[in-house]
């Protein structure tokens, strides 16, 4: 089976992604899938080749170098065929594209913006190609924290006390917006883009100032951003589900560990801090200090398990996703957020309950097919009369 492996795309995470990707990479050729890496620059330009499969391809990456080839997809309802393009003349014949290669199930490995979001998502839904991971609608609502709390708390799921703001409305009513988060939120509070993940762009703020500096931050970033409770001493507790429909299970909880106060875990402490001293070269997640199982004793861990399960489900998701959760200094949980394509696809978490990286490759191309069979035994087309009508009656008003 051909695996297509989708990562990089216009996304502050892109580098992320990277990683992730080729963590992913070697555990589908564990598991004995072809894999196609397809690689999408910073300028949303697509190329596969085999040099896509290691990390020192991507440091100063020249597509005109190491045999890799630029392509774009055949969006054909069912091709899943990536054409080289530009097209190569062939003989005394016009230029015409070339398949370069096929792809039976595709796994997104994105992490933000285009490609997280639901976007790809979309764009193989349109082109009939099966994909593991959550279709538009989860992966959209992950994507936006603002909407994932909303649905969070309208499902009755217990979310921090929040309130959030558009870019516009910062530049035109500043003032009134320190006031307001100064009154309903109030010190110390956490400042995040709504559509960034590995914690870029967010900013802990214990006084005015911090909050005008954390606030143009997230504005640069996303033009919707959310100001939330920041809780004392928290303790952050992640955890993962797999499946599809009614077949989901839960993973090992974790507790990611900070070096520093109790602020938060930054993009530093989750992929910088624990890097190999002789390359520099990040692990991606499985290099972050934790506590894995998390010592929160067998009534919490089934209790976080069981809300992950009902998230997933909620959601529509599949694939592997994690969800976020967070204890205050009163062991009150709050759910976070959900993770719709989680950094390393956190197979350690898996790896914890049990299931390899390869095992849990396959579980994911087995999802991402019976998602795709389950699709198509909907019904799309519906016979109608509408056609017929309106044709007669433009032909009986030019009379």
């Amino acid at each position: 089976m051909n695996v297509g492996v989708f990562f990089g795309s216009r996304s502050v995470e892109h580098d992320v992604s990277i990683i992730s990707a080729v963590q992913l990479m070697d555990a589908a050729a564990s598991a004995d899938y072809n894999v196609i890496p397809v690689y999408i620059s910073r300028d949303g330009l697509w190329y596969i080749g085999d040099a896509l499969r290691r990390i020192e391809t991507f440091r100063e990456f020249d597509p005109m170098k190491n045999g890799v080839r630029r392509v774009i997809l055949d969006t054909s309802s069912g091709s899943g065929d990536l054409w080289e393009w530009p097209p190569k003349r062939q003989g005394i014949f016009a230029k015409v594209p070339t398949p370069a290669a096929h792809i039976d199930v595709a796994i997104p490995v994105f992490h933000g913006m285009h490609g997280e979001d639901g976007t790809i998502q979309g764009l193989f839904e349109m082109a009939g190609i099966p994909y593991a991971s959550s279709g538009v609608l989860g992966s959209s609502i992950g994507m936006d924290k603002i909407a994932m709390k909303q649905i969070l708390r309208g499902a009755g799921f217990p979310v921090l006390d929040y309130m959030w703001i558009t870019r516009d409305r910062l530049e035109k009513q500043r003032e009134e917006i320190l006031q307001q988060a100064e009154r309903d939120i109030r010190y110390p509070m956490f400042v995040k883009p709504a559509s960034l993940g590995s914690s870029i762009g967010v900013s802990r703020v214990t006084n005015r100032g911090e909050l005008e500096i954390a606030l143009d931050l997230a504005a640069s970033y996303d033009r919707r951003i959310l100001i939330e409770v920041g809780v004392s001493r928290p303790v952050e507790i992640n955890c993962a589900a797999v499946g599809y429909g009614d077949e989901v299970e839960a993973s090992a909880c974790e507790m990611p560990v900070s070096s520093g106060d109790d602020s938060f875990l930054n993009f530093f402490e989750k992929y910088l801090r624990n890097a190999d001293g002789k390359t520099g070269e990040s692990r991606g997640m499985k290099s972050l200090s934790r506590v894995l199982p998390a010592p929160i004793g067998e009534e919490m861990t089934d209790r976080i398990q069981q809300m992950t399960i009902e998230i997933f489900k909620m959601l529509d998701c599949r694939g592997t996703v994690r969800i976020d959760f967070m204890l205050d200094e009163h062991d009150v949980l709050y759910v976070n957020e959900a993770n719709t394509i989680p950094g390393s696809l956190a197979f350690y978490l898996w790896k914890a309950a049990g299931l390899s990286f390869p095992k849990l490759v396959d579980r994911m191309v087995e999802d991402a097919m019976r998602a795709f069979a389950d699709k198509n035994r909907s019904v799309y087309a519906y016979d109608s009369t509408i056609l017929t009508k309106v044709s007669a009656g433009v032909k009986g008003s030019k009379r």
